[in-house]
């Protein structure tokens, strides 16, 4: 019996949190054509849940406050706050949160989900890399890290005008994080 209700209880899902020290959300896009613009959220979260630890059961959610976007670079980070952009003033977060996952190799995924952006929200593909996992040195508490990357339209979201001579409509997003298992 004991066996048994051990079993049960370890097939629930478990929350890993994010360690935000060893993880980053960045952003490229291209500038006139030419160029890339990098950029990052400063204040985001992610929370996963899931009952294994190859996170291949995982729900991934995820929130990034528009108004910690940074581009190193002041001016042009005020204009993406802005109306003619983002609009954070109305939209001030952007959320994802998955749908399902799909094991296509061993440690890579396809993660799909919802993403909301500018008050719009879309479903969107990207891939997903199980980076390792291993037991954290101090706590002892299991440890995951994943890489998430994929494509979006920006103005299928409503971010800025379509103005591809200025800045491209594509934008290439790319997640790294480290989470330990609560």
């Amino acid at each position: 019996m004991f066996a048994l209700l051990a079993g049960t209880f370890g097939a629930f899902a478990q929350t890993w949190k994010m360690d935000k020290a060893h993880s980053k959300l960045g952003f490229t896009v291209t500038h006139l054509l030419i160029s890339e613009v990098d950029g990052s959220f400063r204040d985001y979260d992610v929370t996963i849940t899931s009952a294994k630890d190859d996170l291949s059961d995982a729900v991934i959610e995820l929130t990034a406050d528009i108004n910690s976007i940074d581009t190193d670079n002041e001016r042009r980070d005020g204009d993406l706050k802005g109306a003619n952009w983002f609009d954070a003033a109305t939209h001030p977060t952007m959320t994802f949160k998955s749908t399902s996952i799909k094991k296509v190799a061993d440690k890579k995924y396809t993660l799909m989900g919802n993403l909301t952006m500018h008050g719009v929200t879309k479903p969107v593909t990207m891939d997903m890399a199980l980076l390792g996992t291993r037991e954290h040195p101090r706590t002892k508490k299991p440890m995951a890290a994943i890489k998430v990357t994929g494509k979006i339209n920006r103005v299928d979201f409503g971010v800025g005008s379509d103005n591809t001579a200025t800045v491209g409509d594509e934008v290439e997003i790319r997640g790294v994080g480290e989470f330990t298992k609560e």
